[in-house]
């Protein structure tokens, strides 16, 4: 999948490492790759990327992942993935 790169600095996603057990789940179910787990904790690789699709967080058995699914962008986008679509979220005129 080609990576996407969403606006800096916007994505509702969280990460408590001091919650994280390193089981993986996080790191499996991203679609952009966002978890790396090292040394038994998960981090974020690249923040920026993440989609906001809710995987990762639905997956985490600790509660260690937050993030707030399905919101802007990231849901325009997943929608038109499944529908074969244009991206719409109405953020803007011309989207």
């Amino acid at each position: 999948m080609t990576t996407h790169r969403y606006l800096e600095d916007v994505t509702t996603l969280a990460l408590d490492t001091d919650k994280c057990t390193g089981c993986g789940l996080c790191e499996a179910v991203c679609p952009h790759g966002v978890f790396e787990i090292s040394n038994k904790k998960a981090s974020l690789t690249d923040k920026d990327t993440c989609m906001e699709c809710g995987a990762c967080a639905l997956n985490c058995p600790t509660k260690a992942v937050t993030v707030n699914a399905g919101v802007g962008c990231a849901a325009a986008f997943i929608y038109g993935w499944l529908t074969g679509g244009e991206a719409k979220c109405g953020c803007s005129t011309s989207a």
